[in-house]
Protein backbone atom coordinates (compact mmCIF):
# COMPACT_ATOMS: atom_id res chain seq x y z
CA UNK A 1 0.00 0.00 0.00
CA UNK A 2 1.10 3.56 -1.12
CA UNK A 3 2.36 5.42 1.91
CA UNK A 4 4.14 9.16 0.91
CA UNK A 5 6.48 8.96 3.93
CA UNK A 6 7.95 5.32 4.06
CA UNK A 7 7.78 6.14 -0.13
CA UNK A 8 9.88 9.07 -0.01
CA UNK A 9 12.77 8.37 2.26
CA UNK A 10 14.34 12.29 1.58
CA UNK A 11 11.54 13.52 4.12
CA UNK A 12 12.53 11.44 7.11
CA UNK A 13 16.07 12.26 6.66
CA UNK A 14 15.26 15.66 7.58
CA UNK A 15 14.73 14.37 10.93
CA UNK A 16 18.19 14.37 11.24
CA UNK A 17 19.03 17.60 11.08
CA UNK A 18 21.69 19.00 12.72
CA UNK A 19 19.34 21.27 15.06
CA UNK A 20 16.75 18.68 15.83
CA UNK A 21 18.07 17.72 18.80
CA UNK A 22 18.30 21.17 19.86
CA UNK A 23 15.27 22.06 18.82
CA UNK A 24 13.67 18.68 20.59
CA UNK A 25 14.95 20.03 24.03
CA UNK A 26 13.42 23.01 23.71
CA UNK A 27 10.15 22.27 22.78
CA UNK A 28 9.82 19.57 25.30
CA UNK A 29 11.13 21.80 28.13
CA UNK A 30 13.05 18.93 29.71
CA UNK A 31 10.13 16.36 28.84
CA UNK A 32 8.10 17.43 31.63
CA UNK A 33 5.14 16.24 29.83
CA UNK A 34 6.18 12.80 30.32
CA UNK A 35 4.97 12.89 33.60
CA UNK A 36 1.39 14.06 32.99
CA UNK A 37 0.69 12.20 29.67
CA UNK A 38 1.49 8.82 28.86
CA UNK A 39 1.78 9.60 24.85
CA UNK A 40 4.90 12.78 25.59
CA UNK A 41 8.30 11.24 25.07
CA UNK A 42 10.85 10.68 27.53
CA UNK A 43 13.75 11.26 25.06
CA UNK A 44 15.19 12.56 22.23
CA UNK A 45 14.61 9.00 20.25
CA UNK A 46 11.29 8.67 21.95
CA UNK A 47 10.36 12.13 20.72
CA UNK A 48 11.93 11.31 17.05
CA UNK A 49 10.08 7.43 16.87
CA UNK A 50 6.75 9.18 17.86
CA UNK A 51 6.95 12.14 15.12
CA UNK A 52 8.15 8.94 12.61
CA UNK A 53 5.09 7.71 13.63
CA UNK A 54 2.59 10.35 13.08
CA UNK A 55 4.47 10.76 9.66
CA UNK A 56 3.82 7.47 8.76
CA UNK A 57 -0.10 7.57 9.62
CA UNK A 58 -0.19 11.17 7.60
CA UNK A 59 1.60 9.28 4.68
CA UNK A 60 -0.69 6.84 4.78
CA UNK A 61 -4.12 9.01 5.04
CA UNK A 62 -2.33 10.85 2.34
CA UNK A 63 -2.05 8.05 -0.18
CA UNK A 64 -4.76 6.44 0.34
CA UNK A 65 -7.80 8.79 1.47
CA UNK A 66 -6.40 12.48 0.09
CA UNK A 67 -4.97 11.77 -2.99
CA UNK A 68 -7.32 9.11 -4.52
CA UNK A 69 -10.17 12.12 -3.71
CA UNK A 70 -8.16 14.94 -5.30
CA UNK A 71 -10.25 14.44 -8.70
CA UNK A 72 -13.72 14.21 -7.77
CA UNK A 73 -13.06 17.72 -5.42
CA UNK A 74 -11.28 19.12 -7.90
CA UNK A 75 -14.32 18.65 -10.52
CA UNK A 76 -16.89 19.76 -8.22
CA UNK A 77 -15.18 22.31 -6.02
CA UNK A 78 -16.93 24.16 -3.17
CA UNK A 79 -20.20 26.18 -3.31
CA UNK A 80 -22.55 28.49 -2.33
CA UNK A 81 -26.01 28.04 -0.44
CA UNK A 82 -27.62 30.45 1.53
CA UNK A 83 -24.39 32.64 2.59
CA UNK A 84 -22.56 29.72 3.59
CA UNK A 85 -19.35 27.96 1.91
CA UNK A 86 -20.11 23.96 1.33
CA UNK A 87 -16.99 22.01 0.48
CA UNK A 88 -16.80 19.39 -2.37
CA UNK A 89 -18.19 16.26 -0.54
CA UNK A 90 -15.08 14.12 -0.96
CA UNK A 91 -13.20 17.49 0.88
CA UNK A 92 -15.48 16.44 4.10
CA UNK A 93 -14.27 12.51 3.78
CA UNK A 94 -10.30 14.39 3.57
CA UNK A 95 -11.67 16.07 6.81
CA UNK A 96 -12.81 12.89 9.15
CA UNK A 97 -10.08 11.26 7.96
CA UNK A 98 -7.82 13.97 8.99
CA UNK A 99 -9.66 14.37 11.92
CA UNK A 100 -10.33 10.65 13.19
CA UNK A 101 -6.19 10.42 12.85
CA UNK A 102 -5.58 13.29 14.72
CA UNK A 103 -4.03 15.56 12.77
CA UNK A 104 -5.48 18.93 14.16
CA UNK A 105 -4.00 21.31 16.46
CA UNK A 106 -0.59 19.35 16.01
CA UNK A 107 1.60 22.03 16.71
CA UNK A 108 -0.10 23.29 19.84
CA UNK A 109 0.99 22.28 23.68
CA UNK A 110 -0.14 18.92 25.13
CA UNK A 111 -2.63 20.42 27.61
CA UNK A 112 -4.82 22.26 25.19
CA UNK A 113 -4.76 18.91 23.49
CA UNK A 114 -2.41 19.14 20.81
CA UNK A 115 0.61 16.68 19.98
CA UNK A 116 3.46 20.28 20.41
CA UNK A 117 5.09 18.78 17.01
CA UNK A 118 7.81 21.31 16.01
CA UNK A 119 7.44 23.47 12.71
CA UNK A 120 9.27 21.22 10.42
CA UNK A 121 7.76 18.23 11.48
CA UNK A 122 4.49 20.38 10.72
CA UNK A 123 6.22 21.18 7.28
CA UNK A 124 6.52 17.80 6.75
CA UNK A 125 3.19 16.76 7.50
CA UNK A 126 2.11 19.77 5.31
CA UNK A 127 4.56 18.51 2.40
CA UNK A 128 2.64 15.17 2.34
CA UNK A 129 -0.75 16.39 1.94
CA UNK A 130 -0.20 18.86 -0.46
CA UNK A 131 1.57 15.93 -2.53
CA UNK A 132 -1.85 14.53 -2.51
CA UNK A 133 -4.18 17.28 -2.84
CA UNK A 134 -2.78 20.94 -2.54
CA UNK A 135 -6.22 22.49 -2.03
CA UNK A 136 -6.81 20.59 0.49
CA UNK A 137 -3.46 21.47 2.24
CA UNK A 138 -4.99 24.92 2.28
CA UNK A 139 -7.63 24.15 4.31
CA UNK A 140 -5.57 21.81 6.98
CA UNK A 141 -2.39 23.73 7.06
CA UNK A 142 -4.47 27.36 8.00
CA UNK A 143 -4.67 25.19 11.67
CA UNK A 144 -1.33 27.26 11.74
CA UNK A 145 -3.55 30.18 12.69
CA UNK A 146 -3.86 29.02 16.02
CA UNK A 147 -0.21 29.68 16.49
CA UNK A 148 -0.42 33.47 16.27
CA UNK A 149 -3.17 33.12 19.10
CA UNK A 150 -1.13 31.47 20.83
CA UNK A 151 1.43 33.65 21.10
CA UNK A 152 0.12 36.86 21.10
CA UNK A 153 -4.06 35.92 22.41
CA UNK A 154 -4.77 35.94 26.30
CA UNK A 155 -4.82 32.63 28.56
CA UNK A 156 -8.28 32.69 27.95
CA UNK A 157 -8.45 33.00 24.58
CA UNK A 158 -6.32 30.28 24.36
CA UNK A 159 -8.41 27.68 26.54
CA UNK A 160 -11.32 29.20 24.77
CA UNK A 161 -10.36 28.18 21.02
CA UNK A 162 -7.54 25.92 21.06
CA UNK A 163 -8.88 22.96 22.17
CA UNK A 164 -11.52 23.50 19.26
CA UNK A 165 -8.75 23.84 16.90
CA UNK A 166 -7.09 20.68 18.11
CA UNK A 167 -10.76 18.88 17.64
CA UNK A 168 -10.65 19.35 14.35
CA UNK A 169 -12.43 22.69 13.66
CA UNK A 170 -10.97 24.99 10.52
CA UNK A 171 -9.73 28.37 10.71
CA UNK A 172 -8.80 31.39 8.74
CA UNK A 173 -6.93 34.54 8.56
CA UNK A 174 -9.16 37.55 6.80
CA UNK A 175 -6.47 39.82 5.73
CA UNK A 176 -7.36 41.37 2.24
CA UNK A 177 -10.40 43.46 1.21
CA UNK A 178 -10.97 44.49 -2.62
CA UNK A 179 -9.17 47.92 -2.32
CA UNK A 180 -6.08 46.15 0.15
CA UNK A 181 -3.73 43.13 -1.18
CA UNK A 182 -0.61 43.32 -1.14
CA UNK A 183 -1.10 46.52 0.60
CA UNK A 184 -2.42 45.75 3.87
CA UNK A 185 -2.16 49.08 5.37
CA UNK A 186 -5.16 50.23 2.86
CA UNK A 187 -7.04 47.76 4.54
CA UNK A 188 -10.43 49.64 6.11
CA UNK A 189 -12.80 46.61 7.45
CA UNK A 190 -13.89 48.72 10.33
CA UNK A 191 -14.11 47.82 14.43
CA UNK A 192 -16.02 49.40 16.53
CA UNK A 193 -16.02 48.88 20.41
CA UNK A 194 -19.59 48.08 22.18
CA UNK A 195 -18.91 49.40 25.69
CA UNK A 196 -23.04 47.81 26.69
CA UNK A 197 -21.85 44.34 25.39
CA UNK A 198 -17.80 44.40 26.19
CA UNK A 199 -16.74 43.21 23.08
CA UNK A 200 -15.76 44.49 19.47
CA UNK A 201 -18.39 44.45 16.38
CA UNK A 202 -16.31 44.23 12.72
CA UNK A 203 -17.91 45.74 9.57
CA UNK A 204 -17.22 45.67 6.30
CA UNK A 205 -16.07 42.75 3.00
CA UNK A 206 -13.14 41.10 2.98
CA UNK A 207 -11.68 39.21 -0.22
CA UNK A 208 -9.56 36.31 -1.56
CA UNK A 209 -10.29 35.07 2.17
CA UNK A 210 -8.57 31.05 1.85
CA UNK A 211 -11.20 28.53 3.82
CA UNK A 212 -13.26 31.98 4.43
CA UNK A 213 -16.37 30.50 6.00
CA UNK A 214 -14.17 28.58 8.62
CA UNK A 215 -15.06 28.20 12.26
CA UNK A 216 -12.29 30.61 13.69
CA UNK A 217 -11.14 33.49 11.76
CA UNK A 218 -8.44 36.04 13.16
CA UNK A 219 -9.12 39.10 11.32
CA UNK A 220 -7.12 42.43 10.40
CA UNK A 221 -9.76 45.40 11.32
CA UNK A 222 -9.26 49.35 11.63
CA UNK A 223 -9.67 50.05 15.07
CA UNK A 224 -8.31 53.49 15.15
CA UNK A 225 -10.88 56.23 13.92
CA UNK A 226 -9.01 58.66 11.32
CA UNK A 227 -5.92 56.71 10.72
CA UNK A 228 -5.11 55.49 7.66
CA UNK A 229 -1.92 53.41 7.75
CA UNK A 230 -1.02 50.40 9.69
CA UNK A 231 -0.95 51.80 12.98
CA UNK A 232 -4.48 52.39 13.53
CA UNK A 233 -5.16 48.59 12.72
CA UNK A 234 -5.73 45.68 15.36
CA UNK A 235 -6.02 41.87 15.25
CA UNK A 236 -9.52 40.26 16.10
CA UNK A 237 -10.78 36.76 16.46
CA UNK A 238 -14.21 36.35 15.14
CA UNK A 239 -16.22 33.21 16.01
CA UNK A 240 -18.37 31.31 13.68
CA UNK A 241 -20.45 30.69 16.14
CA UNK A 242 -21.63 33.96 17.19
CA UNK A 243 -23.08 34.91 13.25
CA UNK A 244 -22.78 38.55 11.96
CA UNK A 245 -20.91 37.03 8.86
CA UNK A 246 -21.95 35.61 5.55
CA UNK A 247 -19.63 33.90 2.13
CA UNK A 248 -21.26 36.70 -0.31
CA UNK A 249 -19.08 35.24 -3.50
CA UNK A 250 -17.03 32.19 -3.88
CA UNK A 251 -14.12 32.69 -6.82
CA UNK A 252 -14.12 29.94 -9.56
CA UNK A 253 -10.25 29.81 -9.77
CA UNK A 254 -7.95 28.36 -12.12
CA UNK A 255 -6.91 25.90 -9.37
CA UNK A 256 -6.55 24.34 -6.28
CA UNK A 257 -10.35 24.12 -6.33
CA UNK A 258 -10.44 22.23 -3.41
CA UNK A 259 -9.76 25.03 -1.23
CA UNK A 260 -12.66 27.87 -1.47
CA UNK A 261 -11.98 31.51 -1.55
CA UNK A 262 -14.68 33.54 -0.23
CA UNK A 263 -15.15 37.05 0.01
CA UNK A 264 -17.22 37.71 3.11
CA UNK A 265 -19.27 40.65 4.81
CA UNK A 266 -19.04 41.77 7.98
CA UNK A 267 -22.17 42.98 9.19
CA UNK A 268 -21.86 43.93 13.46
CA UNK A 269 -20.30 40.92 13.99
CA UNK A 270 -18.94 40.27 17.60
CA UNK A 271 -15.70 39.72 17.87
CA UNK A 272 -12.41 39.99 20.72
CA UNK A 273 -9.58 41.65 20.44
CA UNK A 274 -6.20 39.45 20.35
CA UNK A 275 -3.28 40.94 21.92
CA UNK A 276 -3.03 45.12 22.11
CA UNK A 277 -4.22 47.81 19.53
CA UNK A 278 -2.63 49.12 16.97
CA UNK A 279 -0.47 46.09 17.01
CA UNK A 280 -2.37 44.14 14.29
CA UNK A 281 -0.28 44.42 10.94
CA UNK A 282 3.08 45.78 12.50
CA UNK A 283 3.69 42.77 14.53
CA UNK A 284 0.74 40.33 14.82
CA UNK A 285 0.20 39.72 10.57
CA UNK A 286 3.66 39.85 10.13
CA UNK A 287 3.98 36.59 12.53
CA UNK A 288 0.71 35.43 10.91
CA UNK A 289 2.51 35.62 7.19
CA UNK A 290 5.90 34.37 7.92
CA UNK A 291 4.05 31.11 9.34
CA UNK A 292 1.57 31.36 6.08
CA UNK A 293 4.85 31.77 4.02
CA UNK A 294 6.43 28.86 5.10
CA UNK A 295 3.51 26.70 4.54
CA UNK A 296 3.23 27.76 1.16
CA UNK A 297 6.96 26.64 0.83
CA UNK A 298 6.12 23.06 2.14
CA UNK A 299 3.17 23.50 0.39
CA UNK A 300 5.08 24.17 -3.19
CA UNK A 301 7.79 21.24 -2.19
CA UNK A 302 4.73 18.35 -2.02
CA UNK A 303 3.60 19.55 -5.40
CA UNK A 304 7.59 19.42 -6.76
CA UNK A 305 7.89 16.24 -5.68
CA UNK A 306 4.30 15.21 -7.35
CA UNK A 307 4.82 16.36 -10.78
CA UNK A 308 8.17 14.75 -10.47
CA UNK A 309 6.20 11.65 -9.87
CA UNK A 310 4.39 11.50 -12.73
CA UNK A 311 6.85 12.86 -15.27
CA UNK A 312 9.32 9.75 -14.48
CA UNK A 313 6.27 7.36 -14.00
CA UNK A 314 5.31 8.95 -17.67
CA UNK A 315 9.10 8.57 -18.81
CA UNK A 316 9.55 5.03 -17.92
CA UNK A 317 6.50 3.39 -19.47
CA UNK A 318 6.00 5.78 -22.58
CA UNK A 319 8.09 4.63 -26.03
CA UNK A 320 8.99 6.52 -28.96
CA UNK A 321 10.90 5.73 -31.91
CA UNK A 322 11.69 2.24 -30.56
CA UNK A 323 12.39 3.13 -26.56
CA UNK A 324 11.30 4.26 -23.71
CA UNK A 325 11.85 7.97 -23.33
CA UNK A 326 13.40 8.27 -20.47
CA UNK A 327 16.46 7.36 -22.34
CA UNK A 328 16.74 10.32 -24.31
CA UNK A 329 18.47 12.82 -23.59
CA UNK A 330 16.16 15.77 -23.22
CA UNK A 331 13.71 13.77 -21.09
CA UNK A 332 16.24 13.03 -18.60
CA UNK A 333 17.69 16.48 -18.33
CA UNK A 334 14.42 17.70 -17.67
CA UNK A 335 13.89 14.81 -15.13
CA UNK A 336 17.24 15.09 -13.31
CA UNK A 337 16.77 18.98 -13.18
CA UNK A 338 13.18 18.80 -11.25
CA UNK A 339 14.67 16.34 -9.07
CA UNK A 340 17.44 18.19 -7.94
CA UNK A 341 15.47 21.39 -7.77
CA UNK A 342 13.03 19.07 -5.60
CA UNK A 343 16.09 17.91 -3.33
CA UNK A 344 17.41 21.33 -3.10
CA UNK A 345 14.14 23.05 -2.44
CA UNK A 346 13.62 20.82 0.20
CA UNK A 347 16.46 21.06 1.98
CA UNK A 348 15.97 25.27 2.09
CA UNK A 349 12.76 24.56 3.71
CA UNK A 350 13.76 22.53 6.24
CA UNK A 351 16.50 24.29 7.31
CA UNK A 352 13.90 27.27 7.36
CA UNK A 353 11.77 25.78 9.60
CA UNK A 354 14.58 24.56 12.01
CA UNK A 355 15.59 28.29 12.50
CA UNK A 356 11.83 28.86 12.80
CA UNK A 357 11.41 26.61 15.86
CA UNK A 358 14.98 26.98 17.33
CA UNK A 359 13.84 30.85 18.29
CA UNK A 360 10.12 29.94 19.14
CA UNK A 361 10.80 28.03 21.30
CA UNK A 362 12.79 30.13 23.15
CA UNK A 363 10.46 32.70 23.01
CA UNK A 364 7.57 30.04 24.04
CA UNK A 365 10.16 29.54 27.12
CA UNK A 366 10.36 33.21 28.04
CA UNK A 367 7.09 33.05 28.92
CA UNK A 368 7.51 31.28 31.85
CA UNK A 369 11.06 32.27 32.83
CA UNK A 370 13.51 35.01 32.10
CA UNK A 371 16.23 33.58 29.11
CA UNK A 372 19.82 33.33 30.09
CA UNK A 373 21.98 35.58 28.12
CA UNK A 374 23.14 32.59 25.60
CA UNK A 375 19.35 31.83 25.06
CA UNK A 376 19.00 35.23 24.17
CA UNK A 377 21.79 35.44 22.22
CA UNK A 378 20.73 32.16 20.22
CA UNK A 379 17.10 33.14 20.20
CA UNK A 380 18.45 36.68 18.29
CA UNK A 381 20.78 34.60 15.94
CA UNK A 382 17.89 32.61 14.49
CA UNK A 383 15.02 34.92 14.35
CA UNK A 384 17.76 36.80 11.85
CA UNK A 385 18.36 33.88 9.83
CA UNK A 386 14.69 32.66 10.07
CA UNK A 387 13.73 36.46 9.14
CA UNK A 388 16.50 36.05 6.12
CA UNK A 389 15.57 32.68 5.08
CA UNK A 390 11.54 32.68 5.27
CA UNK A 391 11.49 34.78 1.88
CA UNK A 392 14.21 32.43 -0.01
CA UNK A 393 12.43 29.32 1.08
CA UNK A 394 9.18 30.92 -0.09
CA UNK A 395 10.14 32.11 -3.16
CA UNK A 396 12.05 29.62 -4.58
CA UNK A 397 10.18 26.57 -3.83
CA UNK A 398 7.06 28.62 -5.22
CA UNK A 399 8.90 29.07 -8.58
CA UNK A 400 10.26 25.50 -8.44
CA UNK A 401 6.89 23.93 -7.87
CA UNK A 402 5.65 26.08 -11.27
CA UNK A 403 8.89 24.81 -12.92
CA UNK A 404 8.36 21.19 -12.09
CA UNK A 405 4.65 20.59 -12.58
CA UNK A 406 5.24 22.62 -16.21
CA UNK A 407 8.26 20.41 -17.46
CA UNK A 408 6.12 17.26 -15.90
CA UNK A 409 3.46 18.59 -18.80
CA UNK A 410 6.57 18.63 -21.17
CA UNK A 411 7.32 14.90 -20.63
CA UNK A 412 3.60 14.23 -20.92
CA UNK A 413 3.68 15.57 -24.50
CA UNK A 414 0.11 15.83 -26.02
CA UNK A 415 -1.00 13.75 -22.85
CA UNK A 416 -0.23 16.10 -20.52
CA UNK A 417 -3.01 19.00 -21.92
CA UNK A 418 -5.57 15.98 -21.63
CA UNK A 419 -7.58 16.82 -18.64
CA UNK A 420 -7.62 13.08 -17.54
CA UNK A 421 -3.71 13.29 -16.52
CA UNK A 422 -2.93 14.79 -13.28
CA UNK A 423 -0.02 16.63 -14.87
CA UNK A 424 -2.27 19.46 -15.67
CA UNK A 425 -3.86 19.97 -12.65
CA UNK A 426 -1.13 20.31 -10.68
CA UNK A 427 0.00 22.89 -13.29
CA UNK A 428 -3.25 24.53 -12.52
CA UNK A 429 -3.03 24.50 -8.66
CA UNK A 430 0.99 25.11 -9.23
CA UNK A 431 0.33 28.60 -10.54
CA UNK A 432 -0.92 30.95 -7.11
CA UNK A 433 2.19 29.63 -5.32
CA UNK A 434 4.21 32.45 -6.18
CA UNK A 435 0.97 34.78 -5.73
CA UNK A 436 -0.58 34.45 -2.71
CA UNK A 437 0.74 35.62 0.81
CA UNK A 438 3.39 37.40 -0.95
CA UNK A 439 3.98 37.55 -4.98
CA UNK A 440 7.75 36.38 -5.31
CA UNK A 441 8.27 40.05 -6.62
CA UNK A 442 7.43 40.26 -2.77
CA UNK A 443 10.03 37.76 -1.43
CA UNK A 444 12.24 39.35 -2.94
CA UNK A 445 11.72 42.64 -0.97
CA UNK A 446 11.44 41.20 2.28
CA UNK A 447 14.94 39.09 1.46
CA UNK A 448 16.92 42.04 0.06
CA UNK A 449 17.98 44.02 2.55
CA UNK A 450 19.24 41.04 4.39
CA UNK A 451 21.64 40.56 0.81
CA UNK A 452 22.39 44.36 0.40
CA UNK A 453 23.94 44.63 3.81
CA UNK A 454 26.01 41.59 3.94
CA UNK A 455 23.86 39.33 6.05
CA UNK A 456 23.40 36.40 3.06
CA UNK A 457 26.87 36.73 2.36
CA UNK A 458 28.30 36.25 5.68
CA UNK A 459 25.99 33.62 5.72
CA UNK A 460 27.02 31.81 2.76
CA UNK A 461 31.02 32.04 3.70
CA UNK A 462 30.02 30.76 7.25
CA UNK A 463 27.90 27.70 5.24
CA UNK A 464 31.12 27.02 3.36
CA UNK A 465 33.59 26.62 5.42
CA UNK A 466 31.50 24.75 8.01
CA UNK A 467 29.87 22.54 4.64
CA UNK A 468 31.94 19.07 4.85
CA UNK A 469 31.78 16.82 1.90
CA UNK A 470 32.58 13.83 1.14
CA UNK A 471 35.75 13.82 -1.44
CA UNK A 472 33.92 12.66 -4.62
CA UNK A 473 31.71 15.91 -3.93
CA UNK A 474 34.76 18.41 -3.15
CA UNK A 475 35.41 19.09 -6.22
CA UNK A 476 32.01 20.46 -6.44
CA UNK A 477 32.03 22.45 -3.52
CA UNK A 478 34.98 24.04 -4.95
CA UNK A 479 33.35 25.56 -8.06
CA UNK A 480 30.81 26.99 -5.44
CA UNK A 481 33.87 28.07 -3.73
CA UNK A 482 35.10 30.28 -6.97
CA UNK A 483 31.24 31.99 -7.19
CA UNK A 484 31.72 33.39 -4.12
CA UNK A 485 33.63 36.12 -4.09
CA UNK A 486 32.46 36.41 -7.56
CA UNK A 487 28.71 36.88 -5.42
CA UNK A 488 30.19 39.45 -2.96
CA UNK A 489 31.51 41.38 -6.46
CA UNK A 490 28.74 41.54 -8.63
CA UNK A 491 26.98 42.74 -4.86
CA UNK A 492 28.74 45.53 -4.75
CA UNK A 493 28.30 45.94 -8.49
CA UNK A 494 25.09 46.78 -7.62
CA UNK A 495 25.64 48.83 -4.72
CA UNK A 496 27.86 51.31 -6.27
CA UNK A 497 24.82 51.97 -8.64
CA UNK A 498 24.12 54.47 -6.40
CA UNK A 499 20.03 53.97 -7.97
CA UNK A 500 17.29 52.40 -5.86
CA UNK A 501 15.23 52.23 -9.29
CA UNK A 502 18.30 50.38 -11.08
CA UNK A 503 18.68 48.58 -7.58
CA UNK A 504 15.63 47.17 -7.15
CA UNK A 505 15.44 46.36 -11.15
CA UNK A 506 18.45 44.08 -10.61
CA UNK A 507 17.41 42.50 -7.12
CA UNK A 508 15.46 39.52 -8.55
CA UNK A 509 18.53 38.65 -10.21
CA UNK A 510 20.57 39.31 -7.03
CA UNK A 511 17.81 37.21 -5.01
CA UNK A 512 18.15 34.01 -7.20
CA UNK A 513 21.76 33.90 -6.72
CA UNK A 514 21.95 34.36 -3.40
CA UNK A 515 19.45 31.37 -2.78
CA UNK A 516 21.37 29.08 -5.18
CA UNK A 517 24.31 29.21 -3.52
CA UNK A 518 22.59 28.57 -0.47
CA UNK A 519 20.68 25.85 -1.55
CA UNK A 520 23.67 24.10 -3.22
CA UNK A 521 25.66 24.22 -0.41
CA UNK A 522 22.89 22.55 1.32
CA UNK A 523 22.19 19.58 -1.03
CA UNK A 524 25.79 19.43 -1.02
CA UNK A 525 25.95 19.05 3.03
CA UNK A 526 22.72 16.24 2.27
CA UNK A 527 24.45 14.07 -0.11
CA UNK A 528 27.69 13.92 2.14
CA UNK A 529 25.56 12.30 4.60
CA UNK A 530 22.73 10.62 2.32
CA UNK A 531 24.61 9.68 -0.85
CA UNK A 532 21.99 7.04 -2.21
CA UNK A 533 19.10 9.93 -1.78
CA UNK A 534 21.18 13.12 -3.11
CA UNK A 535 24.38 12.45 -4.72
CA UNK A 536 22.98 13.01 -7.79
CA UNK A 537 20.95 15.87 -7.53
CA UNK A 538 23.95 17.49 -5.43
CA UNK A 539 26.11 17.27 -9.17
CA UNK A 540 23.31 18.87 -10.98
CA UNK A 541 22.27 21.63 -8.75
CA UNK A 542 25.65 22.55 -8.76
CA UNK A 543 26.18 22.72 -12.87
CA UNK A 544 23.01 24.35 -12.06
CA UNK A 545 23.64 27.18 -10.02
CA UNK A 546 26.93 27.72 -12.29
CA UNK A 547 24.64 28.14 -15.54
CA UNK A 548 22.09 30.46 -13.82
CA UNK A 549 24.74 32.37 -11.59
CA UNK A 550 27.14 33.34 -14.55
CA UNK A 551 24.81 34.38 -16.91
CA UNK A 552 22.90 36.71 -14.15
CA UNK A 553 26.92 38.19 -13.33
CA UNK A 554 27.55 38.74 -16.32
CA UNK A 555 23.97 40.64 -16.82
CA UNK A 556 24.28 42.78 -13.09
CA UNK A 557 27.92 43.67 -14.42
CA UNK A 558 27.52 44.93 -17.95
CA UNK A 559 23.98 47.02 -16.39
CA UNK A 560 23.62 51.01 -16.68
CA UNK A 561 21.25 52.87 -14.67
CA UNK A 562 20.71 54.54 -17.77
CA UNK A 563 19.33 51.04 -19.30
CA UNK A 564 16.57 51.36 -17.23
CA UNK A 565 14.70 53.12 -19.84
CA UNK A 566 14.63 50.02 -22.20
CA UNK A 567 12.61 48.03 -20.44
CA UNK A 568 10.06 50.53 -18.95
CA UNK A 569 7.14 49.20 -20.66
CA UNK A 570 5.39 52.36 -22.54
CA UNK A 571 5.99 56.09 -22.15
CA UNK A 572 2.73 57.47 -19.95
CA UNK A 573 0.25 60.17 -21.64
CA UNK A 574 -0.13 63.10 -20.32
CA UNK A 575 -3.28 61.75 -18.75
CA UNK A 576 -1.83 59.03 -16.81
CA UNK A 577 1.14 60.97 -15.98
Amino acid sequence: MANYYSDHPEIGFYLNHPLMARIVELKEKGFADAKEYDYAPVDLGDAIENYKQILDITGDVAANIIEPNSEAVDLEGPHLENGRMIYASKTYENLDATRKAGLWGVSMPRRYGGLNLPNAVFSMLSEMISAADAGFQNIWSLQSCIDTLYEFGSEEQRQKYIPRVCAGEGMSMDLTEPDAGSDLQRVMLKATYDAQENCWRLNGVKRFITNGDSDIHLVLARSEEGTKDGRGLSMFIYDKRQGGVNVRHIEHKLGIHGSPTCELTYKNAKAELCGSTRLGLIKYVMALMNGARLGIAAQSVGVEQEAYNEGLAYAKERQQFGDKIINFPAVYDMLSRMKAKLDAGRSLLYETACYVDIYKCLEDIARDRALTPEEKQECKKYQRLADAFTPLAKGMNSEYANQNAYDAISIHGGSGFIMEYKSQRLFRDARIFSIYEGTTQLQVVAAIRYITNGTMLNNIKEMYENTEVKESLQGLKNRIGVLIPAYEETLATVKALDNQDAQDFLARRLYDMTAELVMSLLILRDATKAPELFEKSANVYVRMTEESFLGKMSYIKLFKAEDLENFRAAEPTAEEA
